[in-house]
């Protein structure tokens, strides 16, 4: 009987990658390989890979050069980059780097096998194109284990928001919706395997407009109303939203959908009208608000999370007040905030950048005013009783972890014994840290 081969996956950057990487190994478990933490141990070396961040490519080329060491101990070692990396760099990345036998971009993934073959044949093997083929039709064959209570589940690809300081219209391609009867399959079969709570993955989630079971389109609201009806999942998140594509449906069903959790990742980038227009967002901050008190009517518990970018080409002083005054009118639960980086290829690349110093002293003020949010928001918790949904056991012994209805990571002592990993349970919130919740059973 021919040995297992072994497969490490390094996921770089979003949740999508995340849900990447598991597909991708399912694939190539078609082929004979099992998952192992150790990369020494591989037989084959795959990075899945970011391309949002600046220097994200030279990252990559740092990794593989880490990796020169195990491929010289065994010269069979295949070593591939996937993701946005490889969608953006090509063929390049095997010029400048030997070592690498296969380059896949994000929309080839269910070609692996063949891509795969080709390499244990002696040959380099390179796919980056955009196929007509929906990859997930020929991705569908899950193992049935057991599996984490909580999971991801992609739904929507691509982007056509083109915004200047984005290349994922480039890298992941147009926008493109998978049909809702497949998504609906998935997560019955996740559910199988012991999963109770599913994200919904996308780019631009919340343009999703998949076919339905009719034959019409379905808007994310409609399929989130189906996947409502599946016994044994009894969560459902999802992200990331554009601002644009929050319809009406949808924020009735944050009002109304049980199963829908009250968390809502909402990314604004700026407070300015002025940066906001040379973003390309196509939305302004008063409609932002506007929209943000809309979801809080229909949801008035709802924890709102964003992305903020500061250091924008040609961000003033004023520009950045006005970012600073859009946090202080929403209040945010959690948020995600970055100094701009330049961006080969997007339009924002070639304008008049702010001065580094400045960005960062902007970036400092930004982060200790959602620090300060996020802390408030976190602190009058205390007291109340939420449920968590436990999804390991903790640091300390009889410790569990889970996360609440509003994402929070809540831990609580002396639990072991008495919750297993899926159970949702009340618990009630004794105290707030940095990053956590502490609580006890109810």
């Amino acid at each position: 009987m021919e040995k297992p081969r072994k497969l490490y996956v390094k996921t770089y950057g979003c949740q999508m990658n995340v849900y990447d990487s598991e597909r991708m190994g399912e694939v190539l478990g078609g082929q004979g390989y099992i998952a192992t933490e150790n990369p020494a141990d591989a037989d084959m070396i795959l990075l899945n890979t970011c391309h949002i961040r600046e220097k994200a490519a030279e990252k990559v080329y740092s990794e593989l050069g880490k990796l020169k060491p195990l491929k010289d101990a065994n010269p069979d070692l295949k070593i591939g980059v996937a993701g946005c990396v490889a969608q953006a760099e090509g063929e390049e990345i095997m010029r400048r780097q030997p070592l690498v036998d296969l380059v896949v971009g994000p929309q080839s993934y269910h070609r692996l096998p063949q891509l795969e073959a080709a390499t244990r044949a002696g040959q380099k093997a390179l796919d980056t194109d955009f196929p007509a083929e929906d990859k997930f039709d020929h991705m569908d064959a899950r193992p049935k284990a057991r599996r984490a209570p909580a999971a991801f589940l992609t739904v929507q690809e691509g982007c056509d928001k083109f915004c200047a300081f984005c290349v994922v219209p480039y890298t992941r391609g147009a926008e493109v919706s998978r049909p809702a009867t497949r998504i609906l399959q998935e997560a019955r079969e996740l559910v199988d395997r012991g999963v109770r709570e599913i994200t919904l993955l996308g780019q631009n989630v919340n343009a999703y407009h998949g076919a339905g079971p009719n034959g019409a389109d379905m808007s994310l609201a409609g399929l989130i109303w189906e996947l409502d009806k599946i016994d044994g999942l009894e969560r459902i998140r999802f992200t990331t939203s554009h601002p644009n594509d929050m319809a009406d449906d949808l924020i009735e069903a944050h009002g109304s959908c049980a199963k829908l959790m009250p968390y809502l990742h909402l990314p604004v980038q700026s407070g300015s009208d002025r940066i906001l227009k040379r973003m390309n967002r196509s939305h302004s901050a008063q409609s932002y608000l506007d929209l943000i008190d809309r979801i809080r009517a229909a949801r008035p518990d709802i924890l709102i999370s964003g992305d903020f970018i500061v250091g924008f080409p040609e961000e003033t002083d004023a520009d950045f007040e006005d970012t600073m005054a859009l946090i202080r009118k929403v209040r945010y639960g959690q948020a995600f905030s970055f100094k701009y980086s330049t961006r080969p290829g997007t339009p924002a690349a070639e304008r008049a950048q702010v001065d580094p110093d400045v960005a960062s002293d902007r970036l400092y003020r930004l982060q200790e005013l959602l620090s300060q949010q996020q802390a408030e928001i976190q602190n009058d918790m205390v007291g109340r009783t939420v449920n968590v949904m436990f999804e390991k056991t903790g640091r300390l012994p009889g410790q569990m972890v889970g996360k609440s209805d509003y994402l929070h990571a809540v831990h609580v002592a002396g639990a072991e014994g008495q919750v297993a990993v899926g159970d949702i349970r009340a618990v009630k919130i004794i105290s707030s840290g940095r990053n956590s919740l502490a609580g006890e059973l109810v």
